[in-house]
């Protein structure tokens, strides 16, 4: 399950830096209509071709968080795609939820093409981005604290371990 809810989060990742890089790089699709207006038309961000390419690079790196989860041996590594993997959902949660006036759930404008279009499919795809993130970071400790259960350690032991072996050291 693990592999088929992390190859979606990888391919929405893609996906979703492949159009960003689109719109930084001119294309007008679907552009217009993916960005918070006000009730009288204006817009409410006017992103630059940088903001368009650092939203891309983002949301790639996002995608390649979840492509070497569970890869990496080494530590250090292995705590910072961990701390990745409780960012990464919290920030889509985070925007579902939204700003409480023009994005998200919770939104006051409700009126224009763009918060109709976040009601039917940006927040809810926010949402699930979020939440199958959740459930990658869940089966993700499972296995860890599955494998560590058959080598016959528990994360306390493993630490232990280290630390012990560190002070042997000359």
């Amino acid at each position: 399950m693990k592999r088929y809810v992390t190859w979606s989060l990888v391919l929405v990742f893609f996906s979703l830096a492949l159009l960003h890089f689109y719109w930084a790089a001119g294309g007008m699709w679907g552009f217009e209509s993916a960005l918070p207006t006000t009730e009288d038309g204006s817009k409410v961000l006017a992103p630059s071709t940088l903001d368009g390419l650092v939203v891309g690079v983002g949301l790639l790196l996002f995608g390649v968080i979840y492509l070497i989860t569970g890869k990496s041996s080494h530590r250090k590594r292995r705590r910072l795609i961990k701390i990745a993997l409780w960012v990464v959902p919290l920030i889509f949660i985070l925007r579902a939820i939204g700003d409480f006036r023009y994005v998200g759930f919770f939104k006051q404008v409700r009126a224009t093409e763009f918060a109709q279009l976040d009601t039917l499919m940006f927040s809810p795809l926010c949402l699930v981005i979020g939440l199958a993130g959740l459930l990658v970071l869940r089966i993700e400790y499972i296995s860890t604290t599955l494998d560590d259960h058959k080598k016959g350690r528990d994360h306390h032991n493993v630490e232990s371990d280290v630390l012990r072996a560190e002070s042997r050291r000359p």
